[in-house]
Formats: structure tokens, sequence, C-alpha cells
């Protein structure tokens, strides 16, 4: 029974679906562990079908497809290297379950399946898996490991049981999404789980995007005091070899690197460079473009998408009508320049004035309204597609979590596009995210170093454009006021009452609900975006659109 023992982690971005890619990914990433010397390699949840794989993986094909993947990474481990423990679904006794397999001496040693299944938030793993029992140890090279997943260390009772059985040190293979603060969350309850057992612990998660959810790795060690052995980096793909050894008061990871995670406002811009990254290059794209219309919101996502792709990848279209002012033309080239992307300017006066001219005997000289200003928008929204249908890049949305929950948006006009990098973040956050880049470019970014997006655009009033001395404060409250209220109505859920007691107008108050209520539909309508909070609208938040509820108790 050997006394020291080497652990590579494997902190990788698996694409969903793509097994023969994922299996690539993980037979690469072996034979470099057993270069370095890794005894065992250790990957992350569902690894080898992608992470989470929603109503995919009830397709038997699908699970028959992993199966045959695993099975050829275990005949791998017939050359004596190292063991793996990977993610993969399983089917066995007509039910198909999230699992691990130990893989080792050319053969599946064992396999553990995922005993709690979240079934909240953005989780629906009851719908798709089977909850396995209780796991007890498996014995790796005369070593008991406890083999968990994800959700299993939310509580305390699979990792008591493993302690409880023998287990000698924790793995856990995760597929844990980014929120805002997430990693501290984590972090608390693996200390939890390690105060409680007595036992070291290994965590592993993915990194990267997938559709709406962005994985943040930040993989971590944690020895049976709970001091901190080893802190990966977020949002970089690494395969870290960690050391451990036998003490008389257990298993020991010696200190490896302990990296400084990013945290609040740049942690979330990383997200979001994250997230559309890998949303484009996942999807078949190579570039994208968006309409640079000289606000915050098309700036902020030009940014991302620069930082994300690379200004060579980035194209900036300028779509101006009769009420654009010049200064918003200035601002939109002065940001493409920064960028370093390419911009040009088409104007949609004479589209819109002809679809005006057709629609005019329809609407016998009625008063100009939102209609009129809708059909530029939409006019907008019509040319960039077309674009993007003929030169293929994808195009990018540019509205924000305060305008789509009030609907302060077109549907087919500024709501098209292929995802939104911004979806989740409300209008004053969109501003602390530009100032922020302003400052400095966040490690791992593709964009120039400086200023990226104009003063003078960060300076100026909000504004859509679509009438004469148009601002969005005609039509909603400042975002001062309005972006609290909505963070109360949709992350705290509280009633009006509740909202008005913090000092706000209750009648305002009950107006943005009306408003939130009467934007579901356009909502339902709308591209995905990144996951940055708690509450996000589809994937957490998810409402009737036929609802004639309004609290006003």
């Amino acid at each position: 029974m050997s006394d020291e023992l080497a652990i590579a982690l494997a902190q990788l971005n698996p694409t969903m679906g793509a097994i023969e890619a994922n299996l690539g990914l993980a037979r690469e990433a072996r034979m470099t562990a057993a270069a370095a010397g890794a005894d065992l390699v250790v990957f992350s949840e569902l690894f080898i079908s992608g992470y989470p794989p929603e109503d995919l993986v009830l397709r038997p094909s699908l699970v028959e497809s992993a199966q045959r993947a695993i099975k050829t990474l275990a005949d791998d481990t017939a050359d004596g290297g190292p063991g793996v423990v990977i993610g993969t679904p399983w089917a066995e006794n007509g039910q198909t379950y999230n699992a691990v397999a130990l893989l080792d001496g050319g053969a599946i040693s064992t396999l553990r399946f995922k005993h709690n299944l979240p079934n909240y938030g953005v989780f629906d793993e009851k719908r798709v898996f089977a909850a396995g029992p209780v796991p007890g140890p498996v014995n790796f090279r005369g070593i008991r490991i406890g083999l968990a997943i994800c959700e299993d260390i939310w509580t305390e009772d699979v990792c008591e049981c493993l302690q409880e059985a023998g287990a000698e040190l924790l793995i856990i293979a995760n597929g844990s999404p980014f929120e805002a603060g997430k990693h501290d969350i984590r972090m608390q309850q693996a200390i939890a789980r390690v105060i409680e057992t007595g036992l070291p612990l290994a965590y592993v998660n993915q990194i990267g995007g997938q559709d709406e959810l962005v994985f943040d790795g930040a993989s971590f060690i944690l020895n049976a005091d709970g001091s901190l052995a080893v802190q990966l980096q977020a949002w970089e793909e690494q395969l870290a070899l960690t050391r451990w050894q036998r003490t008389d008061g257990g298993w020991a990871c010696s200190t490896g690197t302990r990296a400084i995670l990013e945290e609040g406002l740049e942690a979330v811009y990383r997200a979001c460079v994250t997230g559309l990254r890998d949303y484009v290059l996942k999807n078949g794209f190579s570039s994208v473009l968006l309409g640079l219309s000289g606000g915050i919101d098309s700036a902020l996502c030009a940014s991302i998408a620069v930082d994300a792709l690379g200004p060579e990848q980035v194209r900036g279209l300028m779509l101006p009508y009769r009420h654009t002012s010049p200064a918003s033309l200035v601002d939109a080239k002065a940001c493409a320049d920064l960028l370093g992307i390419d911009h040009q300017v088409i104007s949609i006066i004479e589209p819109v004035e002809a679809v005006n001219a057709a629609l005019a005997p329809l609407f016998h000289a009625r008063a100009i309204d939102t209609a009129e200003e809708n059909i530029q928008s939409r006019m907008r929204g019509l040319m960039l597609m077309a674009i993007s249908n003929k030169l293929g890049p994808m195009l990018v949305t540019t509205g924000n979590k305060s305008e789509i929950s009030v609907g302060y948006a077109t549907l087919y006009g500024d709501m098209n596009g292929g995802f939104n990098p911004i979806k989740d973040l409300y209008k004053t956050e969109v501003f602390a995210l530009a100032r922020l880049r302003n400052g400095h470019r966040p490690r791992g970014c593709k964009g120039p170093e400086g200023p990226v997006i104009p003063e003078t655009i960060l300076m100026k009033p909000p504004s859509a454009e679509l009438r004469p001395d148009q601002k969005d404060e005609d039509s909603l409250p400042p975002y001062e006021t309005l972006d609290p209220i909505l963070r109360a109505l949709i992350e705290e859920d509280l009633s009006i009452a509740a909202i008005a007691d913090r000092g706000f107008d209750r009648a305002t108050v009950e107006r943005v609900e009306q408003l939130v209520y009467h934007a579901e539909y356009k909502r339902r309508q709308a591209p995905p975006g990144v996951k940055l909070g708690c509450r996000t609208f589809d994937r957490d938040r998810r409402y009737p659109i036929t609802n004639h509820f309004r609290d006003r108790g």
C-alpha cells in the first residue's frame, strides 16, 4: 500500500453532446498527466457527455455513445498509467443515472451514482435521472476514496456515510454554474463537509459556457483541518498535478497553486466574456456583428465581444434614422476605433419611410406613436439579420435586464439576435461594468488595453432615439430607482407593500410590477443570454404569460 498519491485535477471545457471530442480531451489529459507522474486523473461531472444535458440524456443513443466512450477510456488504463475518475450518464436496470466511473487496470473498476438530484433554479435533474443509493467508498490501489457528485456535498448525508464506511479522502466531480458570489458559497459547503467528516476534499469543477450557463472552474483542495492546499484559477482550462501523503492523521495534500480569484464585477465580466465566446464558437460561428448605436449597452456588448473573440472577429454597424443624433454617430465610431473593430454606417431612412408609406392607407392618418417608432427598430433588426444570414457572423443582442424586465424593447427589432451577453445585467450594472473595463483589461481578454468606451457614452442620458429628444426616463423611472425595485420584485419576490416600505413610491412600484408581468410574452421570444445572478429569466424565473394576478394587498 503506497503512502504517496499524485492526483491530477482536470479542469477542462467539454462540449455538449460532442462525445468523441470530449473523449479525445480526456485521453489527451490522461497522457499529459501520465507524463507528469499522476496516479489518478479526475474530471468533472458528466464530462463525457457535457453538462447539463437536459432532455438530451433521455435519448438512449446518447447514453450508449457515452458508455462506449467510457469503455474506450477504460481500455487505455491497461497501460499501467494513471486511473481515471470521470463523469458520465449511465443506464442500468432500466434507469439512467448521473454517474462517475472509476477506470483502472483496463476496466471500469466501479461506478457511483449521484444521490441528491437538484431540482431548483437552473437544475431539473429529477426529470431526467434516477437517484442513486447513498454511495460507499471505492478502492483505488489500496486507498478507499469517497466519490460524490456536486449536489451530494450540499447536504451532510453522503459525505458522512462515506466517512463512516471508511473513506480516507473525498473527491467531488462538479458541474457548478457561476453566479456572482458562488465560489464563497461552494467553499462554505466544502468546509462544512470537511469539518463533519475529518477528511480532506478535492473539488473539481468544469469551465466554459453551455447555453445560458457559464462554469468558472476554480477547483480546489481542502485538507482535513480545513486549510486550503490548492486553488486553481477561475476561467482557465488547467490540468494540475497535486501530491498527497499518508500521515498518522490521514491523507494530506501538499500546498500547491493558490490562485487569487476575481471577485465582484470583474468575475461578472469574465463570465460575460466566457459565455459569449463559447456560445459563438461551440455553435459553429467564428465572428459576430452588432448594432453599434452610440449607447452604453451596445458599447459594452462590443467590448465583451472583442475581449471574447478578438477585434478582427467583431463588426459594428451604425444604422441611423432621422432621430439619430450626430453625437451618437460620433460616439459609435469612437467606440469602434478604441476597440479596433470594423465599423460601417448604413442609413435606414429610405426603407423605414417606404414601410411607413406602405402602411399609411391602413393607419388612416392616425397620430404617430410607438408603432412607427418600432418600425425603426425592426428595420435595424431586419438589416442586421440579413447581414448575419448573408455573411455568416452571429448577431449579438444588446438589451439589458432593466429593459427586458419592463418590456422597453422591440420584438423582432432590438431583441433580434443569437445571444445576449448582458441579458442578466441591470442598467446600473452595465454602467459599472463599462467603467471597470475602461479601468483595466481583465485577465484572459483579447481586446486592447486602456479605455474602450468613450467617456461621452458613459456620461450621456440613455435614449432609444426613436423620436426627437427621447430619453429613457420619459417612459421609465430613473434607473437608480427602477433597478432596486426590479431586484426586489424579481430576485427577492417581495410584495408591493414590502418594497414600498423600503422608501419607494407605492404607485411607482405597482406600475413597475405591471410592466414586468405584461412583458412576459416578449421575454419568451428573447434570445438566450449569460446567467449571472440567482434569478435570471427563463432558467430560474418561470412565470405564465396569461396572468391576471396583481399584488395590491
